[in-house]
């Protein structure tokens, strides 16, 4: 699809288009829709960034929730399966994936929130890496970490979707 198909979309079909880009929150293409027409990608992006930015904490927290463990097995959005697979997620031996589950669950007691990473052009060493070192962060630091990585996703998932 083009910008400026998506320019021309009520705020339903708009959301039928993009609304999943951000994982199982299409709040927010539903607020960044007023804000149209978008000159560029970048612009949507920004414009969909900015209504998570303004939207209550418990919205945030819901986002950021809305995100499945990595390197898990369990039910996921087709577009986060085929992210996780792209980088390796789907083949750990029974030691990683032993291992990235006790550190998700780590991560998820300590930060209320699972482990978010764009992981596009990285490698399963790369993340596992990633979680012991965030794990050490403190909560506030996290969390706005986490929501930098699922803006990360977020326009990956752009980028490939709009032309």
């Amino acid at each position: 699809m083009t910008l400026a198909q998506l320019n021309s979309m009520d705020r339903e079909r708009f959301v039928q288009e993009i609304g999943w880009v951000f994982e199982h929150s299409p709040w927010v293409a539903e607020r960044a829709w007023s804000r149209k027409p978008f000159l560029s990608v970048s612009a949507l992006h920004a414009a969909m960034i900015a209504e998570v930015e303004a939207a209550h904490p418990v919205a945030q927290l819901a986002l950021l929730c809305a995100h499945p463990d990595l390197g898990t097995r369990a039910k996921m959005s087709s577009t986060s399966t085929a992210e996780q697979a792209g980088v390796g997620l789907d083949r750990l031996t029974s030691d990683e994936l032993e291992r990235i589950q006790r550190l998700n669950s780590d991560y998820r007691d300590k930060f209320g929130f699972p482990f978010l990473f764009a992981v596009k052009g990285a490698t399963k060493y790369d993340i596992l890496q990633a979680l012991e070192r965030r794990l050490a962060s403190a909560p506030e630091e996290e969390r706005q970490e986490a929501l930098r990585q699922v803006y990360r996703i977020a326009e990956f998932r752009l980028r490939d979707a709009v032309q």
